[in-house]
């Protein structure tokens, strides 16, 4: 799933890349940022349970898409940030915060054939904005190319590392 791997790579870039002007974004919080984005594709559960199962076992009408908006994002990082301890609360919320962010923007910007995207921002809104369709989830393009940029910003890291310790 070069997808998935493609919003774990973003989100460790932007983390490491943000450790370098917050000394408190230790290794550890890299990988909540990593976390993170992985909170959108929640989704991915239709594939074991489809919404018709959901619907017909709650009587209720019932989507998986909703998992992958911008206000589920939010109540998924309020239900991580609970499981943390309270002096590692704001921290855990601005690094999951980041990263299903950085998902659901990356999301935006994918080929779709109406030419919009998903309702990005609901329940705030539920505009499907324009999306340039610049790849497909499927493609392997993205991956490979934040692949490198996370490799650069591991390498800098280092060697930032290094040079603190000489």
């Amino acid at each position: 799933m070069p997808d998935l791997l493609s919003h774990a790579l973003l989100a460790y870039t932007i983390a490491t890349v943000a450790s370098w002007r917050y000394e408190w974004i230790t290794r550890p919080y890299v990988t909540v940022a990593m976390a993170g984005a992985f909170i959108p594709d929640m989704t991915k559960v239709r594939l074991l349970i489809p919404s018709a199962r959901v619907e017909q076992l709650l009587e209720i009408s019932f989507e998986w898409g909703g998992l992958h908006t911008a206000g589920a994002a939010l109540c998924s990082v309020l239900i991580g940030v609970l499981l943390v301890s309270e002096s590692e609360r704001s921290r855990v919320f601005a690094l999951l915060s980041v990263g299903a962010a950085s998902h659901l923007i990356a999301d935006a910007f994918l080929l779709k054939p109406t030419g919009l995207s998903y309702p990005l921002l609901w329940p705030f809104t539920r505009i499907h904005p324009p999306t340039p369709g610049l790849y497909l989830s499927t493609d392997f393009e993205p991956a490979l190319v934040l692949g490198i940029v996370a490799l650069v910003a591991y390498g800098v890291t280092r060697f930032k590392i290094d040079q603190g310790r000489s």
